[in-house]
């Protein structure tokens, strides 16, 4: 769990420094550009706005979208080490508690890959890069487990090796996923509140919860899941209430669980039911989990313009560079599939 670091702070410093990171990120118009190229100049032109370091070192042995991808990875690793670096003594704890659940998705990448039987070429190329130190670890866990609770057994010591310590017998490979999921916001809300704490930063951590809730009760309905592993699926500690939580998961259409959640006044309907016909229309939740995303990016834009020395300008920063990766990997996949533009936008969060 991320603990709060003593020593003075310097968020004056770092926000300062991470408002300059988030001005060089490539905005829409330049993605849309971007996805108008082709499949032969996309990599040169990604080079360009900052990834070109990882690009060389993995064009050598790699070639096309892998090594796009490996270096899109490699590039996100290396920066939240650099904004870690830069933050002192409070504020790198609060920081910290954003960053660590990237660590807790490393853990569910290994699990998979040890599920799967994944080839040691395979994961060396496309899931754990090696020339990334910062998979070293991870990858010695997969080429050195068989089974998915060796992978869990040979992470003690860690946050996420404790938490699935606490499971029963051998669970499936979704149950260890969903406790993690779990013990990073119970982890994250204990030192949210604990000394030094951040009201504000608690109310963002408890707003995703709710947003991880929500989108998973869509998709539980839409799957046709059991009441009880519906009910499974939630992450305590949000703002919506238990009760609106339960009624929700006991619902048999969409438009009874959106009636359900709007019992809630901590749930915010603007746009939902817009996006629920557009993701009907498309067959896929993209519209609902951008709607989503949307709400959290404009708290932290305001949390951070009204609060300039705090954790939110260096986190608002973190977040976006996340998204700006993630549109990459969507383009860079979309356009070595041989997608149309119009179909990898409509992914993609611009």
């Amino acid at each position: 769990m991320a603990r709060m670091a003593s020593g003075r702070s310097n968020m004056a410093n770092a926000g300062a420094r991470a408002k300059a990171r988030k001005a060089s990120l490539i905005d829409g118009t330049r993605m849309r550009q971007l996805l108008q190229q082709g499949t032969d100049s996309i990599g040169v032109s990604i080079g360009e706005f900052g990834y070109r370091s990882e690009m060389d070192l993995y064009s050598a042995r790699m070639g096309g979208s892998d090594a796009i991808e490996a270096a899109l990875s490699h590039n996100l690793d290396n920066d939240l080490d650099s904004v870690l670096d830069f933050c002192q003594g409070n504020l790198k704890g609060l920081v910290a508690i954003y960053v660590e659940r990237f660590h807790y998705e490393k853990a569910k990448t290994v699990l998979r890959a040890v599920n799967k039987g994944a080839s040691d070429g395979l994961i060396a190329d496309q899931i754990l890069p090696e020339e990334n130190p910062k998979n070293s670890l991870w990858l010695h866990i997969v080429r050195t487990t068989e089974t998915v609770q060796e992978a869990a057994d040979a992470m003690v010591g860690t946050p996420w090796g404790r938490c699935l310590a606490k499971l029963e017998g051998e669970p499936p490979l979704q149950e260890m996923e969903d406790s993690l999921d779990r013990q990073y916001f119970a982890n994250s809300l204990v030192a949210a509140r604990g000394a030094d704490a951040s009201p504000q930063l608690l109310r963002y951590l408890r707003t995703e919860i709710d947003h991880r809730n929500i989108v998973n009760q869509f998709r539980a309905q839409k799957q046709n899941l059991s009441v009880e592993t519906r009910v499974n699926l939630n992450i305590p500690g949000g703002r919506i209430g238990e009760a609106t939580l339960r009624a929700a998961t006991q619902v048999d259409s969409e438009e009874a669980l959106l009636d359900a959640l709007r019992r809630s006044n901590a749930f915010d309907d603007s746009g939902f039911e817009e996006a629920m016909q557009e993701s009907a229309k498309r067959g896929t939740f993209d519209p609902l989990v951008n709607l989503l995303r949307n709400q959290r990016l404009k708290m932290l834009k305001r949390f951070s313009h009204l609060n300039p020395v705090s954790a939110f300008p260096v986190i608002y920063y973190i977040q976006a560079k996340v998204l700006e990766v993630q549109n990459l990997r969507l383009l860079v996949r979309g356009k070595a599939a041989g997608l149309s533009d119009e179909v990898i936008e409509a992914h993609m969060y611009i």
